[in-house]
């Protein structure tokens, strides 16, 4: 099969579906195969985002729009030696390359009887009643190409399935590797994060680069927690600067349910995180942070919407970026409180650190509130480091650079601490002392 782009912009994406959906199994769902057709079509009518809309007046995705795109990714290439930067210890570990499923990359041993981690394409065989009621149903592609995109071409991703009043002890790691080959390529990525009621869970999900070249990864990630599951959620992006990155998250909290996700971006040209979080039972929880730190000319859009639906739901939400060179950062935060969600709880924050001035951050916090009884807050701030705590620093005898690096650490710090597992926390802090200049020092002094 033959499906590489030579159209322009959106048509190249809705001349091959054809050629892509001929080559999907006949054991394809039918349900989901109208689903494709229907986000092909929707793609066709939205074409590619541009500077003239609201949400994406900040970030232009011309440079998408222009690549020729081939779908025909190969997954060969990447070793164990390769990823073994991002495997933790004590973790189960999926891998995917290039959007697809690679079993010898990856681990599975321990985990409890009765749940279901496996490559999506199995669970479409093997589980699709499993599948089916959630797939599709949180992330809309009605209003946003890159999940219709996404919808129509996804290949393969996870699904973690958890039962009824199971603890998963052991977190999940997945890692999603870009092997870009001569040509650009582009995947589409699809995992759902099922926690059944009284459940828990914590899942890992890497986007790392092995090789190099340019390629467009557009993943979504559906979590669904059924009333009083809990669900721990870490997102590293790290991939190399010749990497687009169109991501969605989309969060369904049950009743009495808490959801945390933790989301970090250093890597990636072009970044671009859809976060939304609905709280449809009473007693939801939803814990949203973020990190990015950027530098050259990288850019990364971070937009969240926090739908309150239900009473007595709480939201909290911190974003901070640390910003250098000619690097831009975009956040867009949305609180919507619905009509008969009272007793809600809201707080939304962003702060971002300049450290070049040629560095340019756009926030913009937002509440819109339809209830009457409710506490939301929301704050942006943007500066550069504070001169006095460095001279304070400096006449205590630490350097110009280590000063500034030392406050630089304790900003992001303030993020890198709530990170409950182990190795993903001291993996970013390593990463930390060795971006920052007189890194050795800041180890030392930490």
């Amino acid at each position: 099969m033959t499906t590489t782009m030579t159209a322009s912009d959106t048509d190249r994406f809705v001349d091959v579906f054809e050629a892509f959906e001929q080559a999907l199994p006949a054991s394809h769902p039918e349900s989901l195969r109208n689903k494709r057709r229907q986000a092909i079509e929707r793609f066709s009518d939205l074409g590619f985002p541009t500077l003239r809309q609201e949400e994406w007046r900040f970030t232009n995705v011309g440079p998408i729009a222009r690549t020729p795109f081939s779908l025909d990714v190969a997954v060969d290439g990447v070793t164990a030696d390769s990823i073994r930067p991002f495997s933790y210890e004590g973790t189960a570990q999926l891998t995917l390359v290039n959007g697809r499923f690679v079993p010898q990359l990856s681990d599975l041993d321990d985990l409890p009887e009765g749940m279901v981690v496996c490559s999506l394409a199995e669970a479409l065989e093997k589980h699709p009643e499993k599948v089916e009621p959630h797939l599709g149903r949180l992330a809309s592609f009605e209003n946003h190409a890159f999940v219709a995109l996404n919808t129509a071409f996804y290949g393969d991703g996870v699904l973690i399935w958890v039962p009824r009043n199971q603890v998963v002890e052991k977190p999940i790691n997945l890692v999603l590797v870009g092997s870009p080959s001569a040509e650009p390529v582009a995947f589409f990525p699809r995992n759902l994060i099922v926690g059944g009621e009284s459940s828990q869970v914590t899942v890992v999900e890497q986007y790392v680069t092995v090789g190099e070249g340019a390629y467009l990864t557009a993943p979504v990630t559906e979590i669904v927690a059924e009333d009083n599951a809990v669900v721990d959620h870490y997102k590293l992006q790290r991939e190399s600067t010749d990497a687009f990155h169109m991501a969605t998250f989309q969060l369904q909290l049950g009743r009495a349910s808490n959801v945390s996700s933790h989301s970090i971006s250093w890597g990636g040209g072009l970044v671009r995180n859809d976060v939304n979080a609905v709280l449809d039972g009473e007693g939801g929880e939803a814990t949203l942070n973020g990190l990015y730190m950027v530098e050259g000319t990288q850019l990364v859009d971070n937009h969240m919407r926090v739908d309150h639906v239900a009473a007595h739901c709480d939201s909290h939400e911190l974003y901070k970026g640390i910003l250098e060179g000619k690097s831009r950062a975009v956040f867009n935060g949305r609180i919507y409180v619905h009509p008969g969600a009272q007793k809600t709880d809201a707080k939304q924050t962003n702060r971002n650190l300049l450290i070049s001035p040629d560095a340019l951050c756009n926030s913009n916090p937002q509440l819109e509130i339809f209830a009457d009884d409710v506490k939301c807050t929301h704050g942006s701030t943007v500066g550069q480091l504070d001169e006095t705590a460095i001279f304070y620093l400096r006449s205590r005898g630490i350097g110009a650079d280590a000063a500034r690096s030392l406050l630089t650490y304790a900003f992001a710090a303030d993020i890198v601490e709530r990170i409950k597992v182990a190795a993903v926390r001291q993996d970013l802090e390593e990463f930390l002392f060795r971006r920052l200049p007189k890194g050795d020092i800041v180890r030392q002094a930490v």
